[in-house]
């Protein structure tokens, strides 16, 4: 079944407990309340984050997702930037898909906000059937948010088995709520699932899956590390630690904002023409292992091909290498570690 096969096991699991409580720690967004008599059974936020959000159907593209699936993508979305909640909830028993999700909207248009694209089934695009589980086949609305490696609820666990499970009876809306610091973003998907045998308690049960981006400043956080202070941390540790090189989620591109720190790197290997070095990618565990290990080599190759397409650095001098989750700075259980994993580091080749 869907559930065992995602957490690559084989035995059958008892049935997790009917929740009749919010999963500990986890509470409502204060732009949007609840369903009334819903818990909250998965929750995720990020200090800031980046998010798109869909305003037309997912279409086939010429691309695959990470899993291998053929990639359905949205010709109209939203790139957004700021603080994001991702919270599961559990409806009352007999309560459909198309009730809750109609109760959602009202709640909006309610404060002020306004829907600007709904759809439900088919008509979203990509595979209606599937939630954030599966590969080799097609993508689904979900999984244009997140996969099931994304998805860190206990196995077996409700929040994990409404999230991984097939799903039915799909609808969908984004909107948009105006605010005196900008307006707020929410996506909110509403299913009914089928666990089946690992994950019965969920069948049948219909869930609202909704994601709030509200609007934020960056904290700037990280310091531009100068040429002189990377010689003297290689020269003693054999390796520099850097956050000014920054890239978009799940994005190799090398973000504009890095050229300070690109330009020390050239300024360092052009004051010691002997010096050699490995790019060493990290990431957080935010996303499956072999993902991630690709993602951070992927990004180390980026960085050295701006460094000698755009900073003058001989290419023969760099090596890249990719580490993904395997060597953390911090503990990833919360975003100010996690923000402390995601860097580039230069480890000292000669």
């Amino acid at each position: 079944m869907l559930a065992t096969l995602a957490l690559g096991g084989t035995a059958f699991a008892a049935d997790a407990p009917i929740p009749t409580k919010d999963i500990p720690g986890a509470k409502d967004s204060p732009t949007l309340k609840r369903y009334e008599g819903s818990y909250i059974i998965s929750n995720t936020a990020f200090a800031y984050s980046d998010f798109k959000a869909p305003l037309s159907k997912l279409e086939e593209t010429d691309q695959r997702d990470v899993n291998n699936n053929r990639l359905f993508a949205p010709k109209q979305e939203q790139e957004l930037e700021g603080r994001l909640t991702r919270l599961a909830y559990w409806i009352p028993d007999g309560r459909s898909p198309f009730e809750v999700m109609r109760n959602y909207q009202d709640e909006l248009e309610a404060a002020g906000g306004q829907v600007l694209f709904s759809c439900k089934a088919e008509t979203c695009g990509g595979d209606h059937t599937r939630s954030s589980y599966g590969g080799g086949g097609t993508s689904s609305l979900m999984m244009y948010f997140f996969h099931a490696a994304d998805v860190k609820d206990a196995p077996f666990s409700i929040g994990q088995c409404a999230l991984t499970s097939s799903v039915s009876d799909q609808r969908y809306f984004t909107g948009k709520k105006p605010g005196p610091d900008g307006d707020t973003w929410i996506t909110v998907q509403t299913f009914q699932a089928d666990g089946g045998a690992t994950c019965k308690p969920v069948t049948g049960r219909t869930f609202a899956l909704v994601h709030v981006l509200e609007p934020k400043a960056r904290e700037k956080k990280m310091t531009t590390v100068r040429a002189d202070e990377m010689a003297k941390s290689i020269g003693s540790t054999g390796k520099v630690t850097l956050y000014g090189i920054l890239f978009d989620t799940a994005k190799t591109d090398v973000k504009p904002e890095s050229g300070a720190t690109l330009q020390e790197i050239s300024a360092l290997m052009k004051a010691d023409t002997k010096l050699a070095v490995i790019v060493v990618g990290h990431t957080d565990n935010q996303g499956g292992y072999d993902y991630n290990l690709d993602l951070s080599r992927r990004r180390a190759d980026s960085v050295i091909k701006v460094l000698a397409a755009s900073y003058g650095v001989d290419g023969k001098r760099l090596k890249a290498a990719g580490v993904g989750m395997v060597a953390p700075a911090a503990s990833n259980d919360d975003e100010a570690g996690r923000s402390k994993n995601r860097r580039v580091e230069l480890v000292k080749l000669n």
